[in-house]
């Protein structure tokens, strides 16, 4: 959530992010949080980088969940809050995170660095010939930070920055896209002009000829296939903005 500037709200299950919107207040980026997938968020981590005050704590007390993190509440949404014994409520503090990450093998323990690196627009190297717009760039970086934190192979697509639904832990990535498409078409959520990101490159054009036939408008990944001319040949044909980072997400 500390990757995201303005009030963000998020619904969290199994560490992937079933909801995600950014809205003007607590209540209206809550809302469109639940709305992207309402069956998932049953039971789900709930976290918002914003104050919950009594309006928004209204809303959520509707749901069942295990857990709610903020970084601060109000005295009348905490008394909300509270009525549920069960729920944990936690309150998030401003600390310096480690920046390595250990993983269990075998008879030993690998060692590595945290993927740190947030994908910006002065990251985006636009490679064909429309670019996206103001509004689609903001949805490409909104989308690359949930891509970021969702569970490899991943496809995430993204409308007004509100998560309409991510393709999660697919062995491929035409799985992680007919996931993701099928999942918004559930929850009608509406492709058209909406951005995919996905954390590694396309080594054939097919998930962009898939993206293209459900109304998606804009692209964004790390590039370097061998085969990215053949991606970039068929959004030009079809008039996808597309744009590389040179950095793959690649949550294992």
């Amino acid at each position: 959530i500390s990757e995201f500037k303005s009030t963000t709200f998020a619904i969290l299950k199994h560490n992937n992010a079933c909801g995600v919107a950014s809205r003007e207040n607590n209540k209206n980026a809550w809302k469109l949080a639940l709305e992207s997938d309402p069956q998932s968020a049953f039971g789900g981590i709930l976290i918002s980088n914003d104050k919950i005050d009594i309006s928004t704590a209204k809303e959520i007390h509707k749901l069942f969940y295990e857990v709610l993190i903020a970084p601060s509440f109000s005295d009348e949404a905490l008394n909300i809050l509270r009525e549920n014994k069960k729920r944990i409520i936690l309150k998030q503090l401003k600390v310096a995170l480690p920046k390595l990450q250990f993983r269990t093998a075998l008879n030993g323990v690998l060692q590595q660095e945290k993927d740190l690196k947030t994908d910006l627009e002065s990251d985006m190297k636009s490679v064909t010939k429309i670019s996206p717009s103001k509004e689609e760039i903001k949805d490409l970086i909104f989308a690359s930070k949930i891509c970021k934190h969702t569970k490899s192979n991943t496809i995430v697509l993204v409308k007004n920055e509100q998560l309409l639904a991510s393709g999660t832990g697919q062995t491929s990535r035409v799985d992680a896209l007919e996931q993701a498409i099928t999942k918004a078409k559930k929850f009608n959520m509406n492709l058209n002009g909406a951005v995919m990101a996905s954390d590694a490159f396309f080594p054939f054009p097919d998930c962009v000829s898939i993206a293209h036939a459900s109304g998606i408008t804009s692209v964004i990944q790390p590039g370097g296939s061998i085969k990215d001319k053949l991606t970039i040949d068929y959004c030009n044909k079809n008039n996808i903005a597309m744009v590389f980072t040179g950095t793959r997400h690649f949550k294992h």
